[in-house]
C-alpha cells in the first residue's frame, strides 16, 4: 500500500493530462516488487503531455522529464551518448536503479564525508570554471550552500553504484596463461601501443633566501591580518588579489573541506585548532611558504579554510649563484669525482626523491599506482625538456623550474632509463597487457550481472520505447 501512496503523491503533483497518460488505474493487488503503471492512451497526443512515466522498473518509475533534464545538461556540456539519447538515458537510469537495489539488498553504505567530499571537489571544479564562487552563484542562481543540498542524494547515488561495481568485479582476477591467451587471439593492431617512456633521477637545490627577505614577507602578512581585523576589508578580498596560491585565491582563499592527512603537516596543525571564523592565525611557514589562515567550518574529521600565501622573492643574482653550484656539482660526477646518487643524498632538496637515489615517481591514473616510468607528457615540462634530447647515463646542466610545492627551485637530472614506444609485449609490458584483460573481464562479469538482473525484475516500457537497440538485453518482454 504504501508503493501505492508515494506513485499517487507523485501523480498529485502532475497536471491533469499527465496523470491521464501515466496511468488508467491501479491493479487491485501488485506483486511484492512491482507496480503496474500501463503506458499513456493512444488518444492522448504526445505533445500535449507535459510529464508521463516511460519505463517501471521493479517499483521505480522512470518520468520523461528525467530524461529531458540528462539530455539538457548532456547537450549542454557536450556529453555523447551511445546511440539515440532518447533509448540511451532511460536505460542508464533503469540501469543505476537495479545496482542501488542491489546495494540496499547487500547493505552497502558510504560515508557522509565521502559524500561532502565529492561534492565539494565538484563545486570547486566549477568555481575554477567560473572564476569565482560569487559568479558560479550567479551563473547557477544559487548559493554555495544550495548546490550542496540539491547534489547530496544525487552524489549518495553514484557513490553507491560505484561500490556495488567495485563489490560485483572485486574478485576477478586473471592469470598470466589467460592474459597470453587472451592477446594471442587479437590483431596485432589491438595489442596497446605504449608511448614512450623514461626514468628521471634528479637533484634540486634551493637558493638561499636572506632574512630580510622573510621579515618582508611578514609583514605583508601582519599587514593584512591587520586590515581585516579592523574591518577595512574582508579576508577573501585580500586572498584574491594577494594570494600566491592562484588556485585557490580564485576562491577568495578557500581550500573546500579536505582532511588533515591532505595538508602540509605544520599547516595543519594550525588550521585544525582554529575556533572561531572571525580570528585569523598566527604566521605558519609550511613547503609551500608563509601563510595566514582562517577558519570557515568544520564537519567531523574534514575542515574548510581560506588561507593567503606568500613566498619570498629570490632575486636573479642568488638563482644564478645557486645554478652555478649545481652546474660545478654536475661536472664532479661527470668527472667521477662523486656518483649521482650521492649528490642526490647529501645535497639534494627534493624530499620526494632524496631517499630514493633521487628517481622520480608519480601515480599514473589509469593503474592508480605509483611508478617510475614516466611518458613524456607526464614529466614537469622543465624537466621534459631537457629530457628531450639526452641519452641514457647524460647529466643535464643545471636549469630553473617550479617543483611540485610551487617553489623556485635548480635542478640538474640524469636520465637512468629509456624505453622507445612500441607495441605492448608480455616480457616487457605484463602489467599494461593484464590491465587491459582485467577491464574487459571486469566489463563483462558487470554485462552479465545487469543481463541476469534484468531477467528476475519486474520491467515496464512505453510502446514507443520498444524498438530501441538497447546495449543490455532483456528490458522489452
Amino acid at each position: 500500500m504504501q508503493k501505492y501512496i508515494q506513485i499517487a503523491g507523485m501523480l498529485m503533483m502532475l497536471p491533469l493530462t499527465a496523470v491521464m497518460a501515466v496511468a488508467k488505474d491501479f491493479p487491485a493487488a501488485a506483486e511484492p516488487d512491482s507496480v503496474l503503471i500501463q503506458e499513456s492512451r493512444s488518444s492522448v497526443p504526445e505533445s500535449s503531455v507535459v510529464d508521463e512515466v516511460i519505463w517501471v522498473v521493479g517499483d521505480e518509475p522512470i518520468f520523461k522529464s528525467d530524461v529531458e533534464a540528462i539530455r539538457a545538461q548532456s547537450d549542454a556540456e557536450g556529453v555523447k551518448w551511445r546511440g539515440n539519447p532518447d533509448c540511451s538515458i532511460p536505460e542508464q537510469i533503469a540501469v543505476q536503479k537495479l545496482f542501488l537495489h542491489q546495494a540496499a539488498i547487500d547493505s552497502i553504505e558510504v560515508s557522509e564525508s565521502e559524500i561532502v567530499q565529492n561534492v565539494d571537489e565538484q563545486i570547486n571544479n566549477w568555481i575554477q570554471i567560473a572564476g569565482s564562487q560569487e559568479k558560479l552563484e550567479e551563473y547557477r542562481k544559487q548559493k554555495i550552500s544550495q548546490m550542496r543540498l540539491s547534489m547530496h542524494d544525487d552524489f549518495k547515488k553514484n557513490l553507491l553504484v560505484q561500490e556495488m561495481k567495485k563489490k560485483l568485479v572485486g574478485d576477478i582476477t586473471v592469470s598470466p596463461a589467460e592474459v597470453r591467451a587472451y592477446f594471442k587471439k587479437v590483431p596485432v593492431d589491438s595489442v596497446p601501443f605504449v608511448p614512450t617512456e623514461v626514468e628521471v633521477q634528479i637533484i634540486t637545490m634551493k637558493p638561499s633566501i636572506p632574512a630580510g627577505e622573510i621579515n618582508r614577507v611578514k609583514d605583508e602578512l601582519r599587514e593584512y591580518t591587520e586590515r581585516v581585523t579592523k574591518g577595512e576589508t574582508t579576508f577573501a578580498t585580500l586572498a584574491r588579489f594577494y594570494s600566491e596560491d592562484t588556485e585557490s585565491a580564485r576562491r577568495g582563499g578557500e581550500l573546500g573541506f579536505v582532511s588533515r592527512g591532505k595538508l602540509d603537516p605544520a599547516f595543519a596543525n594550525v588550521a585544525f585548532n582554529l575556533t572561531d571564523p572571525k580570528k585569523i592565525s598566527k604566521i605558519v611557514e609550511s613547503e609551500f611558504g608563509y601563510h595566514i589562515i582562517q577558519l570557515v567550518e568544520k564537519r567531523g574529521d574534514r575542515i574548510n579554510v581560506r588561507h593567503i600565501l606568500r613566498r619570498p622573492k629570490i632575486s636573479g643574482e642568488l638563482l644564478e649563484q645557486t645554478r652555478l653550484r649545481l652546474d660545478s656539482i654536475a661536472d664532479d660526477i661527470r668527472s667521477g669525482k662523486a656518483t649521482f646518487e650521492q649528490g642526490v643524498l647529501y645535497l639534494s632538496d627534493d624530499k620526494d626523491t632524496r631517499f630514493n637515489h633521487g628517481l622520480m615517481a608519480y601515480t599514473d591514473v589509469e593503474s592508480q599506482s605509483l611508478t617510475s616510468k614516466f611518458r613524456m607528457r607526464d614529466l614537469p615540462s622543465e624537466v621534459a625538456r631537457e629530457v628531450e634530447n639526452m641519452k641514457v647515463g647524460d647529466i643535464s646542466n643545471a636549469f630553473s623550474m617550479i617543483n611540485s610545492r610551487g617553489q623556485l627551485v635548480c635542478a640538474i637530472i640524469k636520465l637512468k632509463n629509456r624505453i622507445e614506444g612500441h607495441r605492448a609485449t608480455i616480457t616487457e609490458d605484463f602489467q599494461v597487457m593484464k590491465n587491459v584483460v582485467m577491464e574487459k573481464r571486469r566489463e563483462e562479469a558487470i554485462h552479465d550481472w545487469v543481463v541476469d538482473k534484468i531477467k528476475h525484475t519486474y520491467v515496464r516500457i512505453n510502446d514507443r520505447y520498444k524498438d530501441c537497440d538497447y546495449e543490455y538485453e532483456g528490458w522489452v518482454r
